[in-house]
This record gives C-alpha cells, sequence and structure tokens, in this order.
C-alpha cells in the first residue's frame, strides 16, 4: 500500500547548504562529485540534472533527504548519462523509473532504507551495474530481468519481504556477495541460502541446469571495463587487483574531504556576508513597518468611526423591527379572538334548534301561498307589484353585469387597452339610459310575460330567505378573515420574524373548512328555493290570472301573525335604529324578547351577545346610540312614540342587506393586496383548501399550487367588489 507525504518546506540551513554545493560543482576545478544530501529536498532540482549532464558529473549523492521520486518535471534521465555512482539512500522513494535502464554507465547504484515495492523491468539494462544496494525496503519479489546484469558483484536484498530468488540470477556468474534474510526465504530453503554466496548460485545453476563457476573467472572483463589496466595473462592475482582499487578509493576521499574542508570555510565567509545582508534588509524592514503602523492606526480610526455609526444603526433598526412584531402579536390577537368568535357563533347556530323550526314554518308558509283566494285576486295592486318586480330584475341585472364588467375588466388589463374599458361603459350606460327610457315599457311588459314575473319572484324569494342571508352573511366575514390572514403570513415573510406560524395555519384552516362547508349549504339553500319554485309552478292552474303577481305581493307583505304582532309592539325610535345600523334581521329577536329601547341603553356587550347579537362592532354601536337617543329623549320627550302610534308600510322596500363584522371596522378593513405573482393586479381569488388570497384571476387560471405554501388548488372562489 503507497504511503504519501506531504512536501515540507526546507529549513534555511539546508537551503543555504543546497545553494553552495550547487555553487560548489559549477565552479572551475571541482571534481566529478555532485553532493547534494541533507538538504531537506523533496524533489531533485533541475539545476541539478543540467550541472550533471554539462560537467559530466560522474558521482551524484543525494542521500538523506525527503525524495519520493527521482525525476522531477521536465526532466530525463538521459542527463544523467555520465553517472557511474548514484547514492538515493534514506529518502522516500516508492518507485524507480521504468526507463533507469538509459543509465548504461551506472555502477554503483545505492537505494537503502527507502519505500521501493518493485524494480522496474528495464534495470536489467544496467550492462556495467556493479553493486545494487535495496536494502531495507518493501519489496515481495525480483525482476527476472536482474539475471542479465553480467557484471554485478554484489547484492545486497536484506530487510525486504523477498521470498523467492528468481531462476535467472544463475545467469549472474560475476557476483561476489548475496546479501538476504536467509530465516524468511522459501526458494532456495533456508539452509541453502544460510550457507552463503557460493551455495545459494550452485542451487540455481544446478536448477537451470547450469555448470557452477566460481565468480573469480569471470572478473576479468569487468575490471577492463572500468578502466584498470590488468590484463587477462598478468601475474598478479585478484586480490592485489582489489587492494590497489581500494587504495585509489581511499584517496580520492581522502582529497574530497580535504576539499569538503576548503570549501566548509568558504560557506562559513559566505554565511558571514549573507548575515550581514539580512542585517541590512532587516533595518529596511524595521523603517517599512513604522510606517506600516502608522497607516494602520489611521485605518483603525476609521474602522472604528464605522462600526460606530453602524452599532447606531442596528439599534436603531432592531427598534423598529421590536415595534413592528408588536405590531403584528397585537394583531394575531386580535384576529384569533375575531376567529374564535366566529367559530362559536357557528356551532351555537348548528345546535340551535330554532332554526329547522323556522325552516318548517316556512315551508308551511310557501305551502300556503299556493291557494289564491278571489279577495286576493280582487286587491292586487298590479302597478305597484310590477314596479317592486321592475326594480328586483334591476337590481339583479346590475349586480350580473357587474359580476360580468369585474371578469371582463380583469382579462382587458392584459389583453386590451383603455380605450375598450371606455366602450364597455358607454354600453353600460346605455343599457342604464335604455332602461330608464323604457321603464313604462318594462312595467307593462313585466305585467303581460309570467316568465318575468317567475323571475322576479324568484330572486325576491332568494333576498327573503333568512337562512341563505346569514349563509351569504358567514362567507362574506370568512373571505375577510381570510385575506387578512393571508396579509399578516405575507408581512411576517417580509420581516424575516422566527416566530412560529402553526397558530395562523390552524386558524386558516379551520376558515378554509368552514368556508366549503358554508358554500355547500348556501347551494343546497339555493336547491330547496328552487324546489319550492317547481312545486309552485306544478301547482298553480294554467288559468289564474296574475298568479305571480299575487304570489310576488303575498311575499312582499306575509310574516307569521305572532311575529307580527311581536314587531308591532317594538318602539318606533329603537325600529329606526336597526334600521340605521342595518341590523332589521334582528327585529325579531329584539320583538321576541320584548326589548325596549330603556332596556337596551342598560344591557352590555354580554348581554346582546346571548340573545343573539354577536358582532362586536355591532353591540358598540347598538349600546352608544340606544344611550344618545336616550339623552335626547330627555330633553324632549315628543320624541318618545308610543308602540300602537307606529304606522307600518304595506309593502316596505327591502333594504340593503350589510355585513357586520365580528370586530370594528377600523380593524376589519382589508387592505388593497397585491398578487404574489403579477404584482400589479388585486388579489380577488381565495384557494381552497389552504384559504390562501395571494393571486389575481388571471395568474390563478395557470397556476395548480398555492404560491404560498405549495397546496394543491382543489377550488378557486371568486371575490367580486362592487366597487
Amino acid at each position: 500500500m503507497p504511503l504519501f507525504f506531504r512536501k515540507r518546506k526546507p529549513s534555511e540551513e539546508a537551503r543555504k547548504r543546497l545553494e553552495y554545493q550547487m555553487c560548489l560543482a559549477k565552479e572551475a576545478g571541482a571534481d566529478d562529485i555532485l553532493d547534494i544530501s541533507n538538504c531537506e529536498l523533496s524533489e531533485i532540482p533541475s539545476g541539478a540534472f543540467a550541472t550533471c549532464k554539462v560537467l559530466q558529473k560522474k558521482v551524484l549523492i543525494v542521500h538523506t533527504n525527503h525524495l519520493t521520486s527521482l525525476l522531477p518535471k521536465s526532466c530525463s534521465l538521459l542527463s544523467l548519462a555520465t553517472i557511474k555512482v548514484l547514492d538515493l539512500h534514506d529518502n522516500q522513494l516508492t518507485a524507480l523509473p521504468d526507463d533507469i535502464g538509459q543509465l548504461t554507465a551506472l555502477q554503483v547504484l545505492n537505494v537503502e532504507k527507502n519505500q521501493l515495492t518493485s524494480l522496474p523491468q528495464s534495470i536489467g539494462n544496467l550492462m556495467q551495474l556493479q553493486t545494487l544496494n535495496v536494502k531495507d525496503n518493501k519489496l515481495k519479489e525480483l525482476p527476472d530481468t536482474l539475471g542479465e546484469l553480467r557484471s554485478l558483484r554484489t547484492l545486497d536484498i536484506s530487510d525486504n519481504k523477498v521470498q523467492r530468488l528468481p531462476q535467472m540470477l544463475a545467469h549472474v556468474r560475476t557476483l561476489e556477495t548475496l546479501s538476504l534474510d536467509a530465516s524468511s526465504m522459501v526458494y532456495p530453503p533456508q539452509e541453502v541460502c544460510s550457507a552463503g554466496t557460493e551455495a545459494i548460485q550452485q542451487f540455481l545453476c544446478k536448477a537451470s541446469g547450469l555448470e557452477y563457476y566460481p565468480p573469480s573467472q569471470y572478473l576479468l572483463p569487468v575490471l577492463e571495463q572500468d578502466g584498470t589496466k590488468t590484463s587477462q595473462d598478468s601475474p598478479d592475482g585478484p586480490s592485489d587487483r582489489f587492494c590497489r582499487e581500494e587504495v585509489e578509493w581511499q584517496n580520492r576521499f581522502s582529497d574530497y574531504e580535504k576539499r569538503k574542508e576548503q570549501k566548509m570555510l568558504e560557506k562559513l565567509e559566505f554565511e558571514r556576508r549573507l548575515e550581514l545582508g539580512q542585517r541590512e534588509h532587516a533595518q529596511l524592514l524595521r523603517q517599512s513597518s513604522s510606517r506600516k503602523d502608522e497607516i494602520l492606526q489611521t485605518v483603525k480610526e476609521e474602522q472604528s468611526r464605522l462600526e460606530q455609526g453602524l452599532s447606531e444603526r442596528q439599534c436603531y433598526l432592531d427598534a423598529e423591527r421590536q415595534r413592528l412584531q408588536e405590531q403584528l402579536k397585537q394583531t394575531e390577537q386580535n384576529i384569533s379572538s375575531r376567529i374564535q368568535k366566529l367559530l362559536q357563533e357557528n356551532q351555537r347556530q348548528k345546535k340551535n334548534s330554532e332554526i329547522l323550526k323556522s325552516l318548517e314554518n316556512e315551508r308551511i308558509r310557501m305551502e300556503q301561498l299556493v291557494s289564491i283566494t278571489q279577495e286576493e285576486t280582487e286587491n292586487l295592486r298590479r302597478r305597484e307589484v310590477a314596479s317592486a318586480m321592475q326594480q328586483m330584475l334591476t337590481e339583479v341585472y346590475k349586480s350580473r353585469l357587474i359580476q360580468i364588467a369585474c371578469e371582463a375588466h380583469g382579462q382587458n388589463l392584459v389583453q386590451q387597452t383603455c380605450s375598450s374599458m371606455a366602450e364597455m361603459g358607454e354600453r353600460f350606460q346605455q343599457i342604464l339610459s335604455r332602461q330608464q327610457m323604457d321603464k313604462k315599457k318594462v312595467i307593462s311588459q313585466i305585467l303581460q310575460e309570467s316568465a318575468m314575473q317567475k323571475a322576479a319572484f324568484e330572486a325576491l324569494q332568494v333576498k327573503k330567505d333568512l337562512m341563505h342571508r346569514q349563509i351569504w352573511k358567514q362567507i362574506k366575514l370568512i373571505e375577510t378573515e381570510l385575506l387578512q390572514l393571508t396579509q399578516l403570513e405575507l408581512k411576517r415573510k417580509s420581516l424575516d420574524t422566527e416566530a412560529l406560524q402553526e397558530m395562523i395555519s390552524e386558524q386558516r384552516w379551520a376558515l378554509s373548512s368552514l368556508l366549503q362547508q358554508l358554500l355547500k349549504e348556501k347551494t343546497q339553500r339555493e336547491e330547496e328555493l328552487r324546489e319550492i319554485l317547481m312545486e309552485l309552478e306544478a301547482k298553480s292552474e294554467s288559468k289564474q290570472e296574475n298568479y305571480w303577481l299575487i304570489q310576488y305581493q303575498r311575499l312582499l307583505n306575509q310574516k307569521p301573525l305572532s311575529l307580527k304582532l311581536q314587531e308591532e309592539g317594538l318602539e318606533r325610535q329603537l325600529v329606526a335604529l336597526l334600521a340605521e345600523l342595518s341590523a332589521e334581521h334582528y327585529l325579531p329577536i329584539f320583538a321576541h324578547h320584548r326589548i325596549s329601547l330603556d332596556m337596551l341603553s342598560r344591557m352590555g356587550p354580554q348581554d346582546l351577545a346571548k340573545v343573539g347579537v354577536s358582532e362586536a362592532g355591532l353591540q358598540h354601536q347598538m349600546l352608544r346610540r340606544a344611550q344618545e337617543l336616550l339623552d335626547a329623549a330627555r330633553t324632549q320627550p315628543e320624541l318618545l312614540t308610543p308602540p300602537g302610534d307606529e304606522v307600518l308600510p304595506t309593502a316596505p322596500e327591502e333594504p340593503p342587506e350589510s355585513v357586520e363584522p365580528s370586530a370594528p371596522a377600523e380593524e376589519l378593513e382589508a387592505q388593497a393586496s397585491e398578487c404574489v405573482v403579477c404584482m400589479e393586479l388585486e388579489a380577488q381569488v381565495i384557494f381552497l383548501n389552504c384559504g390562501h388570497v395571494c393571486c389575481c384571476r388571471q395568474c390563478s387560471q395557470r397556476l395548480h399550487t398555492c404560491p404560498l405554501c405549495r397546496q394543491p388548488i382543489v377550488q378557486g372562489l371568486y371575490i367580486y367588489s362592487s366597487s
């Protein structure tokens, strides 16, 4: 498993030593040795290869460094073609170059104490290699090409993981010394390896089918290649040649040590001059440092001033954020209380059994409407009923035109110009003017056409239906609450507050569920009214004249007798007060409980809630107006009119319906909310089931999921505005 070492930067002393050795190798009269050992190198400098190539160096010593590779980038082994001795021991080499066989002049290769795991096949091309030292590595096997080293005399493979010697090693006849770990060998056996080099070579020769000869018979060509003067016929033996060679190498090393001491003195002189230059450089650095401190001090003062300004601005922003959070919290509490009251009111109305009784009484009353007496036919006020029918149809037609105009207005904002809107306004004005001009003609036409009479009766029936009105008011309230909840969520997101949204989400889901239930109840109630109308139409006589006019007049005038008597007992000022506050639908409740103006002034909001007036804003307005009327009556007693003096009209005009909020009007007025998709038009669509009001009609048509909560859109409910 290869090891990876991080490159370390050489120390100053190692860098100086490297510079000195490189300079020493380039001087004139230098020997053939380049020694860059103990320089903490992670790779051999490219300048060393160039020096060996140009100056024809014979010995390259690079031991005791941190080398992981022999070749640096952009260098070639051909630069070391003249090297005879290559000392790389005590490094971190993991492999030798594959083309190491190009070093044809190499005689000594020392790679002891490295991390080698294998030797390249090209090592067999080193025909002049005499000494190969791979001691203390991680070799597991030796290449067969070692058998091609015809000049190899010494081989050291000890302290490795080699267990088998290549059989081709028998062809190396010059091998004199083979060092290995005999205890770990498998081939040759341990007893053979323990007997020495000669026994090992004899074993390998026998296994290869070769005859063994001592190495001394093959050393002569090797020594001749080494440049010695010994010939084959010389009387001197091999031991004399070895002695002379050893003396020669000792002389060379002694000369090298002398030159090394001389260069060391020169190195000390060089270091002295270098230290003097460093002192001058340090003085310049101190001067520049003093100027830098002055600049830094100025920068620090400027930075402290900026930080002080930023802290003041941050305090202001924090205070503003705190204020907005308090406002949001207060708004959340108000909305939560209103929603809670609305849900309680809905539950109370569901449990109220009086609604079932009123429905049953109303069905009985509608059954009684079927029978038309002769007296009612004679007393028919045709002109008045026709005028009321014309007004009812006009209101229905106006509301339908307003709805169509709203839808056309939203589409024309994208597709048409302002001129088309002006044209639509002209058409609408023409329709209204034409209606005013032909009012008498329309009345006469209503008197003649039973279909129009039936349509007017159906519209009045829906308008008079108490249950339908209650459902419609609750729908309007829920639409307003959902719009405010959506605006509150958007405001929270813009402020990036960390408050939990669970309470708002639960309230929105509860309101959306209630809205869906009310829409179903509204549709169901309209179906029931249509069924009643179909029953009336089926039971009507084919020859009955003015059938629908008489039914319309009955619907205008008829109330239950007990309710009529109770309402006639109310004070005129109290009736006017309820009409002023658009709360006529509470007349039956006040009549049933026999509430007078004086009793109303002494009641509180909780008392009104118990009798059925649940809107908080309406409660306060009722109590305030009752107190004002009583204060005015104390100064002018004639203002109080007895109940018997009240004159009720035969066909009272239906006051416009109003939806009272469950909180003061100032809090419930919904601000205009823009579409979160186009950011231009007003949000007018409620997405169900999530209950968000965040898109205009054009953008909602292309959406399948809510842009705020990513919930699937089951239904889209348009909010129509008559303004």
